[in-house]
């Protein structure tokens, strides 16, 4: 018998809607409800885990770079740029064949189980760097450049191998999610999932960030075994579909292989206005808080504010954006990620601008944070599912790749414009809210591009990725 064909983008099954027994479908997997709940609540572990490292490894790695007298230039390439760029080449890579992997344990699963150790060991590293660095020191002599760049040198090369190793958990990850979760309670999902994430940031800052001067060492290791346990627990539990056969290859040389899987590549993904529009929107809403994001630790410390003042705004910035992720995701779910995300990065746009203008002492630094945090959580929840209500199912992770070389491209230039420009101005660092709500403008027009096209494919009732 032969193979089945691959299914079409248009396939109804991701969409699905629960029949009369209350059973979801997402391509070959059916849940019954206690089912859903069991795969929610395997993957909201998995998130657990991932939000744990999202939400402290850069923060006391930035403490760090403050404490070893890293310029603002020098951290914005070593925080913003250089994952930027790792993810510009190993994410396409990661996510094309991803796509086109087929094994016992799926497509998704298998990258899981190698990144995520790599990644762990790296979160370790990154606590030993001052060790390591020491121990550099001493045997270069005479040739050594000193004890802070050999430190900074050794947490250069271990927030590498994090950035590798995260770079293929993160393209494959939210990938794992569109393949096991049904299209009709994905909002929902996100919702549980960015409340997860919110809790843990809430744990972090109010807890222990006040410590990690002190302690960080002792807070990696507890972070990497956390990490990496809870991915790989994960991985075992959570069981993938069958897929459609993949596309024959493109040839039998490697080299020949490879020029010609890259040029059907660009051609699916960069040759469609829409698919521009939505990388451009896409990435510019991202990328809408990075300059605050990157230097914010900077700007509290430069108006002399405790990182246990600073701790207690994140987290209770965290707890607000918390009460809102159910009724945020249940809006995506009945009046689309697009429109939400449309509302709020025009919020957004609004409330950095004032924060520019008006964040001037701690008090008025941490408004201006609660701000940024809250309408910038609002469009990462109510927009979480843009990608898997726009983009074709069958080639998903591709397209999100593509996506990422274009934000690659984007993360890549601007760690280094905000650094050089706050090097420039003597550490103005409300520069970075004037940044932000530029680039939250321009974002705010391309979504209302992508808006303008989405209609013409059908809109809410007929919706078909072209």
């Amino acid at each position: 018998m032969s193979a089945p064909p691959p299914r079409p983008s248009s396939d109804p099954a991701p969409t699905a809607t629960p029949d009369k027994l209350k059973t979801w479908r997402v391509g070959t997997l059916t849940y019954t409800k206690g089912e859903l709940a069991v795969l929610f609540s395997w993957l909201l572990w998995g998130d657990f885990a991932w939000a744990i490292r999202d939400r402290s490894v850069t923060t006391v790695l930035q403490l760090m770079l403050r404490k070893f007298e890293v310029t603002d230039t020098v951290a914005g390439l070593l925080v913003g740029t250089l994952p930027a760029s790792i993810g510009l080449i190993l994410g396409p890579i990661v996510s094309y064949q991803s796509d086109r992997h087929r094994g016992p344990r799926g497509r998704r699963i298998p990258y899981l189980f190698f990144s995520a150790p790599l990644a762990a060991i790296s979160i370790v590293g990154l606590g030993l760097s001052p060790v390591i660095g020491q121990i550099l020191h001493h045997a270069l002599g005479a040739h050594s450049p000193g004890y802070f760049p050999s430190v900074v040198l050794v947490l250069a090369l271990w927030w590498a191998v994090f950035d590798f190793a995260t770079t293929i958990t993160n393209a494959v990850f939210v990938a794992l999610i569109n393949d096991v979760v049904p299209a009709a309670v994905i909002g929902r999902f996100y919702g549980l999932f960015r409340a997860v994430s919110l809790l843990v940031g809430i744990g972090f800052n109010y807890w222990l960030l006040g410590k990690a001067e002190a302690h960080y060492l002792w807070i990696f290791i507890a972070v990497g075994a956390i990490y990496g346990l809870g991915v790989v627990s994960m991985c075992l539990k959570v069981r993938e579909g069958d897929y459609p056969p993949p596309p024959p290859a493109h040839g039998k040389n490697g080299t020949a292989a490879f020029f010609r899987a890259a040029k059907i590549y660009f051609k699916e993904c960069f040759t469609h206005p829409y698919y521009l529009w939505f990388f451009a929107a896409f990435n510019l809403a991202m990328l809408a808080s990075t300059p605050v994001n990157l230097f914010s630790v900077f700007f509290a410390k430069s108006l002399n504010m405790s990182m246990d003042t600073y701790g207690g705004y994140i987290a209770a910035m965290y707890v607000i954006s918390l009460t809102l992720t159910w009724v945020l995701g249940s809006l995506a779910d009945r009046f689309h990620p697009l429109r939400v995300g449309m509302v709020s990065i025009g919020l957004y746009c609004l409330a950095t601008l004032c924060g520019g203008f008006f964040a001037t002492t701690p008090a008025t630094f941490g408004l201006a944070l609660l701000a940024h945090g809250v309408l910038g959580g609002a469009y990462f929840t109510g927009a979480a599912a843009l990608g898997q209500r726009l983009l074709p199912h069958a080639t998903f992770a591709q397209f999100m790749s593509a996506s990422g070389i274009v934000g690659g491209v984007l993360n890549i230039i601007t760690p280094w414009i905000v650094g050089r420009a706050l090097d420039l101005s003597h550490h103005n660092y409300r520069l970075t809210y004037f940044f932000s709500s530029g680039v939250a403008f321009v974002a705010l027009g391309c979504l209302a591009m992508v808006h303008r096209h989405w209609r013409r494919l059908g809109g809410d009732t007929n919706y078909t990725p072209p």
